[in-house]
Parts: structure tokens; C-alpha cells; sequence
């Protein structure tokens, strides 16, 4: 059989799939997975050229996603590259500098201890940048670092998901992934551990492999519209019974369409307005979210590959990491989520919250999963104030509320 032949029979067979499941219901399974962003949907009788320079005004309104670090990359267990950015605190200026500036001094032949590093993890279907509101209000004033998980962003490809010997992504993977960036970026001085939705369960991993470097360097972590587990529970706003047919056939679907990738990705370009208002919905829950940062949401999803898709989906399902929380139970931790969120409900972010008693609680009203992006200075007011109790930043220090759209460096 040819090649055209084979590929041709593939995309029936993915079509086929499609319309057994509904493809509405296939688009829910997905972004239930976690991939949670999107804009909201244009008027289909609009011109494409007229919505695409309404895209480009929307990009140029709020430049997103521009600030850059210092770069650097790790390397995971099974050879992967992992890209990272640092951003170190601004040196301190002005007349006051010379006698308010933190030096590095040797106390009897040993540097001062290193500053504490803030870690952030992001999810399913984004990249460092959607984090973009928090590290613009902690820039400079505390060392962050900032990194794609593999096949996102800007990291590499996971080499253990190809070639004849290939394995699935799990969190476990994830949690390695974690400890490589540390070492590379951060391998010495207290720590503290951000991520949100596949990033918090990053984090669980972590802790699931490594729970000496948690007890040893962990001082503070934040768990962001996260899960513990039991994701196959989750109904997504939808009747059990839709939701479960879907599940039986998308693994089936997602694999056939990561399999045709380019095929897919062309598609997927044409339909996209089509989808943008249902993933919307599993986004954001305000009415009034700025259009530059919906459109933001949706450039970041659609950077992520249809095959990149499919090769994570599974480790969500069988994601089961509440024991390892455990290993936080003397950490001080945040717990936040969206009051309204639909892919990682509130309740499991609740359960976290049990399973760590000393933990901060916050649900954020009228708030969906992406809530660091929907409601920024909620996220950033907690986040700052877990960096104050665990000695990160000065109680004096001046956050701010969500910082501002930061043009890049010149």
C-alpha cells in the first residue's frame, strides 16, 4: 500500500471516530484533559482577513508572553532537552544602593547562602509564558525560573516517546523532568515550588520520586487549579454518560489523528474559530475576560502540536498522586483554583487542601482554569504573600497587583 494510500485510510478511519463521538464531544475530551485555553468565538460570517487583523490588533493591545530570561536547558533522564529562563533580582540603585544592596560576603571561607528560587511549572497545552502576569509583578524582586515542559514551548521533543522503543508520558516522567531543570537552574538554596494544572502534578511527581529534596530544599509550594487524581470522575459540565462514551473512543481518535500530525494541523487551522468559543468555555468563566488575553490563551494552545496532544493525554487518566502529597505536609502551601472550574474542579483542589490541613485555601470566585490569566491579581496577591511568610521577599516589599504587560528588554 502506498504511502498516500495508508495515510488517506488513516484520516477515514480518524474521521470515522470523529463522527461516532461526536466531534464537539472529542473537543471537550481533549481540552478536559487540561489543555484549558482559548478566545471567544467570532462570527462565522466575518471575513478570515478581517478576524486575523482583529488577532494582530489584539496581539499588538497586550504583548503577552514577551518577557524573556536568561536561557539555559537541562538535560532529562532519557536525553531530552529542556529550555529554561531565569530571571535574578534587580541589583539595587540609587544613592541608598551602596549600603541597602545584599552582597555576597565569605563568612569564615564560605559564600552566603544562596537566595531562594521560585519554580514555575505550567500545564497541559501551554508553555512558561502563561504564567506571564505573576512574573512580570515578581520580576527582579525575587529569583524565578521559568521553564516548557518536554514537547512544549521551547524544550525539545520527548525522546522516550519515539522510536521503536517508545513509552507513554506519565508524571512520573514529569517529576524527573522537574528535578533536571533544579539541577541545571537552581541546584543549590531554598526553593519554592509553583505550577498549575499538569505543573502542580509535576510537582507531585517530584515529590513522589525525590521526597529528600522536598524536605531539604522545599520551603513554600503553590498548587494551582491542580488534581491529586480521580480526573476520571471529572464530568466536565456535561452528562456522565456523554462523557464516558467519549472516553471510550478519544484515546483510539487521538492516536489516529498525532499519526497523520500535518494532515490534522490543517485542519485544525480551518476549524479554528469554530472551536475557539468551546474552548473558551473551558477557560475562562468571567463574561468580560480581556479579548488580548483570551486571544493570548489561544496562541498558546495553538503552538502545542496535535500530536503532542495525544501523546500526554493518557497520563492524566491514570494520574493518582495523593499520597505523595504527604511529602508538603510540612511545607507551607497554597491551594488556589477557579470556583468555576471546569477541567480540574475546585472540589479536587479542596481535596488537596484535606490531605494538607495547614495549607491556605483560596477558591477564586467567577474564575475557571485559567485562573492566573482570568484573575491575575488574586493569584499574585496569595502567591505574594506565601513568598513573604517563607522569607522569600521582604514583608516591605511592594508586589504590586499583577505587574504590567512588560515590553521585552531593549
Amino acid at each position: 500500500m502506498s504511502e498516500s494510500s495508508a495515510a488517506a485510510d488513516a484520516a477515514a478511519a480518524a474521521a470515522g471516530n470523529w463522527r461516532r463521538a461526536g466531534v464537539a464531544g472529542a473537543a471537550i475530551g481533549v481540552i478536559a484533559a487540561g489543555a484549558a485555553a482559548g478566545v471567544a468565538i467570532e462570527r462565522l460570517t466575518v471575513g478570515r482577513g478581517i478576524r486575523r487583523k482583529a488577532q494582530l490588533a489584539l496581539d499588538a493591545t497586550g504583548p503577552y508572553g514577551a518577557l524573556r530570561g536568561t536561557p539555559g536547558k537541562a538535560v532529562a533522564d532519557d536525553g531530552t532537552r529542556l529550555y529554561y529562563e531565569v530571571d535574578e533580582v534587580a541589583p539595587a540603585t540609587g544613592p541608598a544602593a551602596a549600603g541597602s544592596a545584599p552582597r555576597r560576603r565569605r563568612l569564615f571561607g564560605r559564600k552566603a547562602p544562596a537566595p531562594v528560587t521560585v519554580v514555575f511549572s505550567h500545564g497541559y497545552c501551554l508553555n512558561q509564558d502563561a504564567w506571564h502576569f505573576q512574573r512580570a509583578a515578581l520580576r527582579g524582586l525575587v529569583r524565578t525560573v521559568h521553564w516548557d515542559q518536554r514537547s512544549h514551548g521551547r524544550s525539545a521533543r520527548g525522546v522516550a516517546q519515539h522510536g521503536p522503543d517508545a513509552v507513554p508520558v506519565d508524571i512520573d516522567q514529569l517529576g524527573r523532568d522537574l528535578k533536571a531543570v533544579i539541577d541545571a537552574a537552581a541546584p543549590e538554596g531554598p526553593l519554592v515550588l509553583v505550577g498549575h494544572s499538569m505543573g502542580g502534578m509535576t510537582m507531585m511527581g517530584l515529590a513522589a520520586q525525590y521526597p529528600e529534596l522536598v524536605r531539604e530544599r522545599v520551603v513554600g509550594a503553590a498548587f494551582v487549579g491542580t488534581s491529586s487524581g480521580k480526573l476520571g470522575e471529572v464530568s466536565y459540565g456535561l452528562p456522565m454518560a456523554s462523557v464516558n462514551a467519549v472516553r471510550r473512543v478519544l484515546p483510539g481518535v487521538l492516536k489516529a489523528l498525532g499519526s497523520q500530525a500535518e494532515l490534522v494541523e490543517r485542519g485544525r487551522r480551518l476549524t479554528a474559530d469554530l472551536f475557539a468559543g468551546l474552548i473558551k468555555r473551558y477557560s475562562f468563566s468571567s463574561k468580560d475576560v480581556d479579548p488580548a488575553v483570551a486571544r493570548f490563551a489561544e496562541r498558546l494552545i495553538e503552538s502545542t502540536p496535535i500530536d503532542v496532544v495525544a501523546e500526554f493525554y493518557p497520563a492524566f487518566t491514570d494520574h493518582d498522586k495523593a499520597w505523595a502529597l504527604a511529602v508538603f505536609m510540612e511545607v507551607p502551601t497554597l491551594v488556589l483554583a477557579g470556583e468555576n472550574d471546569l477541567v480540574t474542579p475546585s472540589t479536587h483542589s479542596e481535596a488537596i487542601g484535606d490531605l494538607l490541613p495547614d495549607a491556605e485555601l483560596v477558591l477564586v470566585p467567577d474564575a475557571g482554569h485559567l485562573v492566573m490569566m482570568e484573575r491575575p491579581e488574586a493569584v499574585t496577591d496569595r502567591l505574594a504573600d506565601l513568598l513573604v511568610r517563607v522569607g522569600a521577599v521582604p514583608v516591605e516589599t511592594n508586589v504590586g497587583t499583577h505587574g504590567s504587560t512588560a515590553q521585552p528588554d531593549s
